[in-house]
């Protein structure tokens, strides 16, 4: 999208949309976008092509999770460029999440800070939606955000995770485990090794073992199962992530996804007295340094997509140098704008020249242990 779009947007839609509580704005977006009629992105460099987990990228710059919880514009992320979509939180069954207000703008800090506990149509309205794109062509990947109903007992959580993945694994190219959304009450509880490997032993046992739905993507060269990746939080401390790592490791999970949102203030900067996972800018550098330290944990076998922060190129580049392969943002398009996708890998062209690396796997953990 070119600049000058950008500038349309913080001049007269962001104003208009400000005015508005953020959850009515976000509501809105997803209305407007849903309508968007099919359109081909324009094709991407081939220096920002990717493969990961088996799986090729035409670019490494993704939506995060949050913004569209109920798989309802996916056409629009494909024709704004996005190299993927996390869609979710999807959770089994239907549920309204915690009571309003639930969502807070924090301007000065460009962030966001949201409660909102996994609010959704659940999976079955998912899988229908998601089944009327097969003949839709898609040049992004679709990924698939997991996490349990808020009043399922903790001796079933497992088997929620089981559930969304016997549904829905065959329309994913990958599918994300979220153990670390602070907003489910004992949710990141889960993140505990022991824990974990219930919670990925519930998804494989759930695999289909039929033929996979092949949303027609830009290539077929899917793996037979869609590889499982583990969400894991800003606010573990250095031992627990080493943990968290240890047993990714152990148990062959194929990626990690560093981070969520943050229930810290003053530590980032920020002074705000909203309950929440915090979003935005201050986020940014606790992301990075989430993804160095698991880069070199796993001695950089371990693929993970990198969220936290990101509101430019420089940004993105920076997750990427740090042990990312892939990157993704939410908050940053709340500010920038629906072209901060284009933006941002126009900006990866440039910055991959500078530094003299021809493709995005190069520079993937340049700045390891600097």
């Amino acid at each position: 999208m070119p600049p000058e779009h950008h500038n349309t947007y913080a001049r007269l839609l962001r104003p208009l949309m400000f005015r508005l509580d953020p959850e009515t704005a976000h509501r809105l977006t997803i209305a407007a976008l849903s309508l968007m009629p099919p359109k081909e992105p324009a094709s991407d460099p081939p220096e920002l092509a990717t493969t990961v987990f088996g799986i090729k990228f035409a670019n490494p710059v993704g939506l995060a999770a949050g913004l569209d919880k109920d798989a309802h514009a996916i056409r629009a992320w494909n024709a704004l460029g996005f190299g993927f979509a996390e869609l979710g939180t999807v959770t089994p069954r239907p549920q309204s999440g915690n009571a309003p207000p639930r969502m807070w703008r924090l301007p000065a800090h460009r962030a966001l800070i949201n409660r909102l506990g996994f609010p959704g149509e659940g999976m079955e309205a998912v899988a229908a939606r998601l089944a009327r794109l097969h003949n839709v062509r898609l040049a992004m990947r679709v990924v698939l955000n997991f996490g349990p109903n808020k009043d399922t007992p903790p001796e079933r959580v497992a088997e929620d995770y089981g559930a969304l993945t016997r549904r829905l694994a065959q329309f994913a190219d990958t599918i994300v485990v979220n153990l670390s959304s602070p907003n489910t009450p004992g949710l990141r509880e889960w993140q505990a090794p022991e824990r974990i490997r219930a919670i990925v032993d519930a998804v494989r046992e759930a695999m289909p073992t039929t033929a996979r739905v092949e949303l027609p993507a830009m290539t077929p060269s899917n793996p037979p199962r869609p590889p499982i990746l583990v969400k894991i939080a800003p606010d573990l401390d250095s031992s627990q992530i080493n943990e968290v790592c240890r047993a990714a490791v152990d148990l062959a999970i194929d990626g990690i996804v560093s981070t969520n949102t943050t229930l810290m203030r003053e530590e980032v900067g920020v002074s705000a007295t909203f309950a929440g996972g915090l979003s935005g800018p201050p986020l940014l550098a606790r992301s990075r340094e989430v993804i160095a330290q698991v880069y070199r944990e796993t001695s950089g076998r371990m693929p993970i997509i990198g969220v936290g922060g990101i509101a430019n190129a420089e940004d993105a580049y920076g997750h990427l140098c740090a042990g990312a392969s892939l990157v993704e943002f939410y908050t940053g398009m709340i500010y920038r704008g629906p072209g901060l996708a284009s933006e941002i890998k126009r900006g990866l062209v440039r910055l991959l020249a500078r530094d003299g690396f021809r493709s995005i796997s190069e520079a993937v953990g340049s700045a390891a242990g600097k």
